[in-house]
């Protein structure tokens, strides 16, 4: 579904980054509700109308939704749908990947359109992109500094010492 993209850290000034992009976002699309999931479905930042909603659910089933077009995807010989439109009665969903890491949902209404919601959208990924790519090379170099165990400077004498 995304590939082997290796797992981050989230850090408060890159969080903080995220969020002024996705306020954002939600300013200009105007949106109801915008959601930002890791590939696990698990929800990194919510922002808008998210009072009366479940949005632990709302993550996790928008990554399946993802893993289940991703299927039918490879089905037909693509390698990914970037993009998935849902169309409600009053509410309509935008999903799209971002930088191949995390999954962008748009929830709108007739106060906006698909056209304004895509426009916006492809601004945003671009910068939430670039957040991404800081935070993968920030989490690289912060696991090559601390490349041993937590563990490493236990010895067995301090372990046995533990237990006398």
């Amino acid at each position: 579904m995304f590939g082997s993209q290796p797992s981050f850290v989230m850090y408060d000034e890159e969080f903080k980054k995220i969020n002024v992009v996705i306020e954002r976002l939600l300013r200009e699309s105007n949106s109801k509700v915008i959601f930002l999931v890791d590939k696990n479905g698990q929800l990194i930042s919510a922002v808008g109308e998210t009072e009366h909603m479940d949005t632990t659910s709302l993550a996790s089933l928008t990554a399946g939704n993802i893993a289940a077009t991703g299927g039918l995807a490879k089905l037909i010989g693509e390698k990914e749908f970037s993009i998935l439109f849902h169309e409600g009665e009053k509410d309509n969903l935008h999903i799209s990947i971002v930088a191949g890491r995390v999954i962008l949902v748009v929830i709108f209404d007739q106060r906006s359109s698909l056209g304004l919601v895509r426009l916006r959208v492809k601004k945003a990924s671009e910068e939430l992109g670039r957040i991404f790519d800081e935070l993968a090379k920030k989490t690289a170099e912060t696991e090559k500094t601390n490349k041993m165990s937590p563990f490493a400077e236990i010895t067995d004498d301090d372990i046995d010492n533990l237990f006398r």
